[in-house]
């Protein structure tokens, strides 16, 4: 919809009589947003990920509605049986068919279905029938044939598995037979199954992105509080967060360990990882962490930078030193340490820095602190998302997700230093 000022905006809805303003309120393409849209492409499956409040039950229930008519841009024609799949009952009907952003709602009140609650089905003008199931009940999905189909909350499924294939042998109707399945993401294997199929084609939302039609207080409250967490990022950005079998840290346990704020520290140390050069080695880790009077350590900040020029990831590691107030700048000097020792003697002569030398592989080198966060003496003070990530990525070849984990490197330094070196436990500043 075209912007408008407010005096506007107020001018043109004040001409509409009431009939063209509810008309307005349903006219789906000028309200919704790119991925609320049907996808181009030949895809059998529209995958909708997203947030809580994010707009998924509104573009499920706008596709039915749309496929169900006939409409442009949704199908060449009517669709005559579609299939709605709840988890259960009760949610096909409180969520799909009476929610507020359900089926009835999406139409305006001349032209909605008829709904059939005793048989579970809509029924359109035009002779389209909409039949509700519950994923609870797969067998009731063997017999019925559709050519589309609505899934919601898949990832929530119980007999996820058993539903979604008897579904797919009731798709048999039409030219092509489409189905849309939206969902806040989790690990489970029919989702994972999904976003590999060359037909799945997927769009994604955040919560944030339907903030113009949530309350105010929700968005302060609840995205304010829970923002870059595991339980955040997935709930309300819609993310699919896996942890690896083989993984030395779960998303469970980092959770487990975060806390809003650190206890009085009595030393603080910046862990430096610089970049060896080459396109797939070329972030310099840089994390920060303390050792509080209780004895366990707590991970401040995460500043990684993605710079080859050494001035640049100096200056900063010099700068975090600073601001913190630390005590020492851990160094890694593997690759180029009298270079790292002068790059950073550029930047400040004064800081003091503790060079460190990679004797063993990162998963070696990894283990013992992976071994205090399961002790409960490790704790992340607030969220660290993207080390976070390469921590629950990080796998016994020593990298995370094919990549070399910079931020866990320097993370294992600062630990390392403070809680299970020998010299950590010596004078507040040593110095080369």
């Amino acid at each position: 919809m075209l912007a408008c000022g407010a005096r506007t905006h107020d001018r043109l809805l004040g001409s509409l009589s009431g009939h063209e303003i509810e008309f307005l309120g349903v006219d789906w393409p000028v309200w919704s947003r790119e991925d609320q849209r049907p996808p181009p492409g030949d895809w059998t499956t529209w995958l909708v990920l997203g947030g809580r409040g994010a707009g998924k039950t509104r573009a499920g229930a706008e596709w039915v509605r749309g496929v169900a008519l006939g409409a442009t841009g949704f199908a060449e024609r009517p669709a005559g049986r579609i299939a709605l799949v709840a988890e259960t009952y009760a949610d096909l009907r409180e969520v799909m068919i009476d929610g507020v952003s359900g089926l009835l709602a999406v139409h305006p009140r001349w032209d909605r279905p008829t709904y059939e609650p005793s048989r579970r089905r809509l029924v359109w003008r035009n002779g389209a029938i909409a039949q509700g199931f519950s994923a609870e009940d797969p067998e009731a999905l063997r017999g019925p044939q559709f050519d589309a189909a609505w899934c919601d909350e898949i990832a929530k499924w119980r007999r996820a598995e058993e539903a979604w294939d008897m579904l797919q042998f009731g798709l048999r109707l039409g030219r092509l037979p489409r189905q849309i399945a939206t969902t806040t993401p989790r690990a489970v294997p029919l989702l994972k199954r999904l976003l590999a199929d060359p037909a799945t084609a997927v769009t994604r939302a955040t919560t944030r992105d339907n903030a113009a039609n949530l309350a105010p207080g929700f968005l302060r409250a609840v995205v304010g509080t829970y923002a870059g967490t595991r339980l955040g990022r997935q709930e309300l950005d819609g993310e699919l967060l896996e942890d690896r079998d083989d993984g030395l840290w779960t998303r469970e346990a980092i959770e487990r360990s975060r806390v809003s704020a650190a206890p009085e520290l009595t030393r603080i140390v910046v862990a430096v990882d610089p970049p060896a050069g080459g396109k797939r080695s070329d972030a310099c880790g840089l994390v920060a962490v303390g050792l509080g009077a209780d004895g366990r350590g707590y991970v401040l900040e995460d500043a990684t930078l993605h710079a080859s020029r050494p001035e640049v990831w100096a200056a900063r590691a010099v700068g975090l030193w600073r601001r913190l107030e630390a005590d020492a700048l851990i160094a890694e000097v593997n690759q180029g340490g009298d270079m790292v020792r002068s790059v950073i003697a550029q930047a400040d002569p004064q800081v003091p820095v503790i060079a460190v030398r990679a004797t063993r592989g990162k998963w070696l080198r990894a283990e013992p602190v992976a071994a205090l966060y399961a002790q409960g003496r490790v704790a992340h003070v607030g969220a660290h998302p993207a080390l976070e990530d390469e921590m629950a990525a990080l796998g016994l070849d020593g990298l995370a997700d094919g990549h070399s984990p910079d931020r866990v490197d320097a993370l294992v330094w600062a630990v390392t230093h403070l809680m299970l070196s020998a010299r950590g436990r010596g004078p507040r500043v040593l110095g080369l």
